[in-house]
């Protein structure tokens, strides 16, 4: 248990009808007996006056969480206060005097960790949930949250750790009667264990894409209708629309749910040769966004020529779609999905192509994903240390294989090896949690 009381806001800035302010810390049970008088029975919420050098600060619903069975592991005690700046202000106030500090960000969940409350994994989908936009991301983070990682991945340590063991044996008691086919045995199950690996790593980055959401960019030349298009997907008047040529300069992005896939849809400028300096940066832009993009909508509109810019973006991450279908057919050889935002023609069709495309690049299909490119770096680390095991020539190195896959993995769960990434873990974390 920590010396230091540490305390922060756990719910939203800003004037509310209640406001809940954490402490975790050896003392916090005293320190909160200064405001409050006494302490109600673990676990109870019960009406306080909070006093400081005599003066009412507020009257407040207390709830105290002695250690080790809390959030952190540490004495913890919940105030809920009127959600008053003065009054949160007051209190903070005297929580300071009182020899308590404000709270690093991720501070709480750190303290968790490291009472062994919980693992890197799942510390990681606490801060996925808070940061959740959409379902499919809730979804994902509380499976993390709940150990869905911590217990594939220790199921693997288990499994490296008794392999390890076997061959150990095998080094140091192989004057023994052991079985002559122990270290067959220990490379085949490694093998196996590679497979798994191998097989969880080549996801697609269904996780991770998820977890970041999905990028989409919408490309073709000037008043293709790729503003109108933005604005209809979104619902909203996020892009300016003219029938002048050119007026979208730079990249307009606007935030949008498919599916319950978090998607950044990107209105770029009309592809042509530019007519000024500005012009011709925003077409950089825009091709520089294509080139970055999980999907590409390509428009050609009908009372245009397609036009060899947009054409030449053609591959197969890409969806060609054919605008202003109220003013005719599309110019023969383009097959794409007709629609029109002045009719509403095609966008409901369009609308429900590009969930099925979201939910195909991220994954909701309840699987067990990776979720950070640290996961995938630590398990590329682990995969390539088993790949060198049918190599090794002697029984050593096979073993000095294994433990530094172990390691690897450890990495994740924060097992093994974690001072270096416990900094950036846990500073991405917002203040109270």
């Amino acid at each position: 248990m920590h010396d230091d009381i540490i305390f922060a806001l756990a719910s939203g800035p800003g004037r509310a009808a209640v406001a809940v302010l954490r402490l975790s810390g050896r003392g916090t049970g005293a320190t909160v007996e200064a405001l409050a008088g006494r302490l109600p029975p673990p676990r109870h919420a019960s009406l306080r006056r909070l006093r400081h050098q005599g003066e009412l600060l507020d009257e407040a619903l207390v709830l105290w969480f002695p250690g080790p069975a809390s959030y952190t592991g540490e004495d913890s005690v919940e105030l809920h206060l009127h959600g008053g700046p003065a009054i949160l202000a007051g209190v903070a106030e005297a929580l300071v005097a009182l020899g308590a500090r404000p709270a690093e960000p991720g501070e709480f969940t750190r303290r968790a960790f490291l009472n062994a409350r919980l693992d890197l994994t799942a510390a990681e989908g606490i801060a996925d949930l808070i940061a959740a936009e959409t379902a499919g991301q809730r979804r994902q983070a509380l499976r993390q949250a709940g150990g869905a990682l911590a217990t594939l991945y220790g199921g693997w340590t288990q499994r490296l750790t008794a392999l390890l063991a076997r061959q150990e044996a095998f080094i140091e008691f192989e004057e023994e009667d052991l079985p002559h086919d122990l270290d067959d045995a220990v490379a085949t199950a490694a093998a196996a264990l590679r497979t798994e690996i191998a097989t969880h790593l080549a996801d697609g980055g269904r996780g991770e894409r998820l977890r970041e959401g999905l990028h989409i960019a919408i490309l073709g030349a000037p008043n293709a209708g790729k503003s109108s298009l933005l604005n209809a997907l979104v619902g909203r008047d996020t892009a300016i629309v003219s029938a002048r040529a050119g007026t979208t300069r730079d990249v307009v992005e606007a935030r949008v749910d498919f599916a319950g896939i978090p998607v950044t849809l990107a209105d770029t400028a009309g592809l042509r040769d530019a007519t000024d300096e500005i012009e011709a940066e925003g077409i950089r832009r825009a091709r520089r966004r294509a080139e970055e993009a999980d999907l590409l909508l390509l428009l050609f509109a009908a009372d245009q020529p397609p036009d060899a810019e947009t054409l030449a973006w053609r591959r197969p991450d890409a969806l060609i779609v054919l605008s202003k279908s109220d003013l005719g057919a599309a110019a023969p050889g383009l097959d794409g999905l007709p629609i029109s935002v002045r009719t509403g023609e095609g966008l409901p069709a369009l609308r429900a192509r590009l969930e099925a495309e979201a939910l195909a690049r991220a994954g909701t299909t309840g699987e067990t994903l990776l979720t950070r490119p640290r996961h995938r770096a630590a398990l590329q680390d682990a995969l390539a240390w088993l790949d060198t095991l049918p190599s090794a020539p002697l029984p050593e190195l096979r073993a000095e294989a294994l433990r530094a896959a172990l390691r690897a993995i450890g990495r994740i769960t924060g097992r093994v090896g974690v001072e270096a990434v416990l900094d950036v873990v846990f500073s991405e974390f917002c203040i109270g949690k």
